[in-house]
Order: structure tokens, then C-alpha cells, then sequence
């Protein structure tokens, strides 16, 4: 089974960076598109990022220009370089990956899913 580990969340000031990973399982498919989503409290899940097997990538216009979306060719592991925080960046960040690429600016797009991790900008 698919499993999602992300890391390096945590607290920061606004104009600050961060760089979120996520390792996928050895039983991952190298094909898949993955992901990054982030879910404030009170808000539905939206879509951050996303990155095709051969690097093609598709950012949100609200993060655009400040987070970069890049996987490891060697290991696939999906990062996420956030530089210029803003405190409405503030939420859960969730990794996914999906055999497709049409669907995948949907959550339901996506059949993999990490457990997040928390990204708090004062």
C-alpha cells in the first residue's frame, strides 16, 4: 500500500521560508503525479501544487511566483520551497499523488494521502 510521509512544517514569521517534504513508500509508483494541498480550519482543502512524472507543474495563482513545487528524480520525494510567507498561508499541508494528471486539481482527484503537516505563519 501507498503511504505519504510529510515533513518540516512548523512555525515561522511572515516573509519567512520553508521547505515541506514528503516521502513516498517503497511501494510507490513512479508514474503518479503528486501533489500538495493545504486545509485552513473552517475551509475546505484546496490545491497548492502539483508535479507530473516528467516535471511538468501547475501552482495555485495565490501562491504563485512564491512556492515552488520540485520531486527527486532518484526516490521521488515531492518538496515544496514556500518563501514569502503570508499569514493566510497558514494550514495543514497535505501530500498526494494519483495515476492521473486531468483530475488532479481536485482533492478527489487524488487516491493518496499523507497525514499532513502544520504550517503556522505569525
Amino acid at each position: 500500500d501507498v503511504q505519504l510521509v510529510e515533513s518540516g512544517g512548523g512555525s515561522v514569521q511572515a516573509g519567512g521560508s520553508l521547505r515541506l517534504s514528503c516521502a513516498p513508500s517503497e511501494s510507490f509508483d513512479r508514474t503518479y503525479t503528486m501533489g500538495w494541498f493545504r486545509q485552513a480550519p473552517g475551509k475546505e482543502r484546496e490545491f497548492v501544487a502539483r508535479i507530473s512524472v516528467v516535471g511538468t507543474t501547475d501552482t495555485a495563482d495565490s501562491v504563485k511566483g512564491r512556492f515552488t513545487i520540485s520531486r527527486g528524480n532518484a526516490d521521488n520525494t515531492l518538496y515544496l520551497q514556500m518563501n514569502s510567507l503570508k499569514p493566510e498561508d497558514s494550514a495543514m499541508y497535505y501530500c498526494a499523488a494519483t495515476s492521473g494528471w486531468v483530475l488532479s486539481r481536485r482533492p478527489s482527484g487524488f487516491q493518496y494521502w499523507g497525514q499532513g503537516t502544520q504550517v503556522t505563519v505569525a
